[in-house]
């Protein structure tokens, strides 16, 4: 490596330790850090994006925002996160709702862990917090659905305290600024893109350093077609300085998909002959450890591809007591979930259960009206066929 006059010998050391390449090494001057943070906070104050959570900056509100950024484009987030702290606008409201409310405000953004960690964090708060956001490293990790990323950004972003960050887009802009092809999901390459993090992470103002660098990320450094001509760092940029920016992560092992055929059952409470109750429908409270456990779904098959609508609903009736008689397919849904491409055949049916308790107990199954489901939080499936059963009705009034 080039020697360096005013290399950190704390990161030189730990690069040796490591047995990571100290070629290339520039990041680790403290001219390099400088240089980097003097450019991108003057172009973040300049350019950073009028986001909700930034006007309100307390930790409760960073905190709702990072954990549904999570996995979830800003532009998605905004209308979600006004919506979640109007309903709940402290920690207490939100602490005091009840799971399905919670999950009714997420409906659609998906990861519903997110939401029953918010809330199980929520109680947590107000059970050893007295209600007050915690203010200290432990505690904040100690919290339901925050990890390292997590709690640093919360610390940092609304108390202003020194914790670095590594995210999705940080990982990439990081990875670019030293010219790293390792692909970000390796070990070796987290642990050395954290020390970047750490290394350029200023003393004044590492809240807003950290929100730059995001920002750089989502608006600038982006995955493909990066705007290297506007980027505020380029002349520290080993990658654009090099010319393998577009190289920059490396290739991230893509998910094999697998295909799947499941069919969905919308089965109206006429069509049982013990009810008198016209246009509700049957639908399920979906279990805890199961697919989009805690929301609302209409009766379906699921955990196996099902040959044809007949196998689906003697599958059915095999696990609840349920008797399906399909009728004509109302819609076909497509989707992916984890590691399956779903074809979802949803079918009109009549039915009625086998075993009456399934029926009469206050558990899992109910029927509901269109208008009962619109409180309910639903599965993204459920709430499709919801909307196209709405639009039957809307078309026959018409």
């Amino acid at each position: 490596m080039k020697p360096i006059a005013d290399a950190n010998a704390d990161l030189v050391k730990w690069l040796a330790e490591n047995d990571l390449p100290q070629h290339d090494s520039i990041w680790v001057g403290k001219s390099w850090q400088t240089s980097v943070r003097r450019n991108l906070m003057r172009w973040f104050r300049k350019d950073a994006r009028e986001l909700p959570w930034r006007q309100d900056g307390s930790p409760y509100g960073i905190w709702i925002s990072e954990i549904m950024l999570q996995q979830t484009q800003v532009a998605t987030v905004i209308e979600y996160y006004q919506r979640f702290m109007k309903s709940f606008p402290a920690v207490s409201d939100l602490a005091a709702a009840s799971e399905q409310t919670v999950l009714s405000h997420w409906e659609g953004l998906g990861y519903y862990r997110r939401a029953r960690s918010l809330h199980a964090a929520a109680r947590k708060i107000m059970d050893e917090h007295g209600g007050e956001f915690p203010t200290t490293y432990p505690e904040v990790l100690a919290l339901p659905g925050i990890g390292r990323y997590t709690a640093g950004a919360i610390l940092s972003i609304s108390m202003g305290k020194r914790f670095p960050i590594l995210e999705g887009n940080t990982q990439r802009v990081f990875s670019r600024w030293i010219a790293s092809r390792a692909p970000v999901t390796d070990r070796s390459a987290i642990q050395l893109l954290w020390k970047v993090a750490e290394a350029t992470l200023p003393q004044r103002s590492p809240g807003t350093y950290n929100q730059a660098a995001m920002e750089l990320g989502a608006l600038i450094c982006r995955p493909t077609a990066p705007h290297c001509d506007r980027c505020p760092v380029s002349k520290q940029c080993q990658a654009k300085q090099s010319g393998i920016q577009l190289e920059i992560p490396g290739k991230v092992k893509q998910l094999t998909y697998l295909d799947r055929m499941e069919y969905a059952f919308v089965i109206n409470e006429k069509s049982d002959p013990n009810s008198d109750s016209p246009q509700r429908y049957l639908v399920r409270l979906l279990p805890e450890g199961g697919r989009w456990a805690g929301l609302w779904d209409f009766p379906r098959s699921t955990g196996q591809d099902h040959r044809n609508v007949r196998d689906a609903s003697g599958g059915i009736k095999d696990e609840i007591g349920l008797e399906v008689i399909p009728g004509d397919r109302l819609m076909i849904i497509k989707h992916a979930v984890t590691r399956f491409r779903i074809k979802l055949n949803v079918h009109l049916a009549e039915g009625h259960f086998i075993r009456r308790s399934a029926s009469s107990s206050p558990g899992p199954w109910r029927y509901a009206s269109l208008e009962e489901m619109g409180e309910l939080p639903m599965s993204v499936t459920g709430r499709k066929i919801a909307r196209k059963l709405q639009l039957m009705h809307d078309k026959e009034a018409s």
